[in-house]
Parts: C-alpha cells; sequence; structure tokens
C-alpha cells in the first residue's frame, strides 16, 4: 500500500465520525450517467464464450452461487437437503465443484451446520478470505459457507437491538457469513449516519462472520443512491456489497451490478481494501451467469474472479449450470428432473 492510499484510507475512516462529513462526501461522488452505464451493461450483455472457455466458466459460476432458500415454509429438512447438494451437486459426477455457500433464515443455520460440519463450515474462512490479512489459499481448500440472513431481513425495520440479537444468534448457530440489509428509509432521508452506526455494529455483532450488506437496490430509485449506498457500505468495514433480498420485484440487475463493481474498483484503488459483490434475485440461467463473468472481468479484472469476492445469490440457477456442464461433457441435455428441486 501506498503512503498516498494509507493516507487516503485514514481521511476515509474519519468519514464516519458526522452526518455532515458523509453527506459531503457521499454527495461529492461523481454523477452516474445512466445511458451510458445501461448501454455498457448491455454491450457485455452480448460476449460469448465456447467450448473450454465456457466449461471453466460453468464450474466457477457453480463454486460462486450461494444456494438459497428463504421462504416461511422452510423446514430442518429441506435445508439439510440443500446443505447435501451444496456440497455435492451433481452426485452422479464427483468433478462437479461444491458451491459458494448456503443461505438460510437464523432458526435453519443449525440444521445446516449439521450438514456442513464435515465441510469445515463455521471454522473460519480460508487465508486470502476478504478481510484476511495473509496470502493466498493454499490449493485444493475447499469449503461451503453457511449464511444467514440477519438484522430484521428483509425490511430491515427492527429496533438496533433486536437485529444485533439477530445477528449474534445466528454467528452463535454456526453461520460464518451474515447477510445483513440496511434501513432503507434511513438511507432515502438522508440519514447516512444512522445507517452507518448500524453497519459498524453489525460488524462488530458478527465477530469472525464475513458480513455482506444488502443494499436493496430496487429501492434506490436512482444509480446516483446505488453508488452512494454502495461506497456508504464499504467505509462502514463491509466485506461484500449485495445487491438485492429477492423479496421486492426490481432485483440484480446488469446496470446496477456495473455500478457496484465500479464502486468497488474504486474503492480499492481508494484505500487498498478489496470488497466483494453479490448480485442476487434474478439470475436464473447460465447464460446470464456469463454475462455477469463477463462484467466482472471486463470491470474490475480476474482478481475478483473468484468465490472469495463475487457470488450469485440464486436458487434456481444451480440446475440450469449443472444440465448446461452435462450437456458438456456427455453432449446431450439433462431433463430438469435429473436434478432435485429447490
Amino acid at each position: 500500500m501506498t503512503a498516498t492510499t494509507t493516507s487516503a484510507r485514514s481521511e476515509l475512516s474519519e468519514l464516519g465520525r458526522s452526518e455532515t462529513a458523509l453527506r459531503t462526501f457521499l454527495h461529492g461522488l461523481p454523477g452516474v450517467d445512466q445511458v451510458g452505464a445501461e448501454q455498457r451493461a448491455a454491450q457485455l450483455g452480448t460476449r460469448s464464450i465456447k467450448t473450454t472457455a465456457k466449461a471453466q466458466a460453468i464450474d466457477l459460476a457453480i463454486r460462486m452461487v450461494d444456494l438459497t432458500t428463504l421462504e416461511g415454509a422452510d423446514t430442518p429438512g429441506k435445508v439439510r437437503a440443500l446443505a447435501a447438494k451444496a456440497l455435492r451437486p451433481d452426485p452422479a459426477d464427483p468433478s462437479c465443484p461444491h458451491v459458494g455457500a448456503v443461505c438460510v433464515y437464523p432458526a435453519m443455520v443449525p440444521y445446516v451446520a449439521e450438514v456442513l460440519r464435515g465441510s469445515a463450515a463455521g471454522s473460519g474462512r480460508p487465508s486470502g478470505g476478504p478481510g484476511h490479512v495473509g496470502g493466498a489459499a493454499p490449493a485444493g481448500l475447499g469449503i461451503v459457507h453457511l449464511a444467514s440472513v440477519a438484522t430484521a431481513f428483509p425490511s430491515g425495520q427492527a429496533p438496533l437491538e433486536i437485529k444485533l440479537a439477530d445477528t449474534r444468534a445466528a454467528v452463535a448457530a454456526g453461520a460464518d457469513e451474515i447477510d445483513m440489509v440496511i434501513n432503507r428509509g434511513a438511507f432515502l432521508a438522508g440519514r447516512y449516519k444512522e445507517v452507518y452506526d448500524e453497519i459498524v455494529a453489525t460488524k462488530e455483532a458478527s465477530g469472525d462472520a464475513h458480513l455482506k450488506v444488502i443494499l436493496e437496490t430496487g429501492e434506490l430509485a436512482t444509480y446516483d443512491n446505488v453508488r452512494r449506498a454502495s461506497w456508504l457500505a464499504m467505509l462502514a468495514g463491509g466485506d461484500f456489497i449485495k445487491t438485492s433480498t429477492g423479496k421486492v420485484p426490481i432485483a440484480a440487475t446488469m446496470p446496477v451490478s456495473l455500478v457496484m463493481l465500479e464502486a468497488v474498483r474504486d474503492f480499492r484503488e481508494a484505500t487498498g481494501r478489496q470488497v466483494g459483490v453479490k448480485p442476487a434475485g434474478g439470475i436464473k440461467t447460465t447464460k446470464d451467469a456469463i454475462k455477469y463473468l463477463v462484467m466482472v472481468n471486463e470491470t474490475v479484472g480476474p482478481d475478483w474472479l473468484d468465490p472469495d469476492w463475487f457470488r450469485f445469490g440464486a436458487s434456481s440457477l444451480l440446475n440450469d449450470l449443472l444440465m448446461q456442464r452435462t450437456k458438456l461433457t456427455t453432449g446431450t441435455y439433462s431433463g430438469p428432473d435429473y436434478f432435485t428441486l429447490d
């Protein structure tokens, strides 16, 4: 890290001390060119890759999936089955990689932990993960992480003490990743320090768990707000910024994800700290996933083409990736009923 970067990081760390400083900084960020962002995202979406590169992209995308179920009807049996699938997505093909994480409600964490315990879930992140000071992870080291939503997901509308209790309970039950939601009402009302302080407190309550900050971009109305919320989450210590809860009509989109990728790129340039990105909701096909991987490579480069720095929040995506993988391997499509439904 250069002296200039160290100085910039120190200055940015002081912003959270006052509402005025945060507001001045966030509203001083360059505005997003809406037409330009949408055209760039559309252009990147036209790229295609074939044969060996496609096979590698599919395996990478599988490793980046946060296999998710967040339904009121979730049961211990359902989440145990999901965790088993996370470990071995295609039981007929041992070469198929495992997913990045299983994501559930806090009450379901103990049941997922039972299944993932053998993959070292909850034992800490591999060397080289977000926030880790060390080098790259040892070759062959793999882990399916256990992610829990928290902080009154999906609305974020609860007293802070309840949100923090929610977080601590999930970590105590075995979660090594926390997906928190920001208070969009506070953000849209311009109470940036309130949002900042909640993220800082949740980060502290998460302990060693890795913190993903859900912006719920579909409710933020403008790309400028997406950029501001991204920077606010990173300034407060988030390890990842995530688009959506999947519970509102507008979830992840290519232009919004592009704005967030540009934010993490600029944040690392300013501070030396790398932050991950997780688009979630609405990404259902292999074609969708590959478009995102192309956008990641073109926007922030290969450093982010790793499950420690980029994830897909999804449920149905995994089955499509598995069907496409089988097609490349065998030359024939497996029917959708060949793989378990999530």
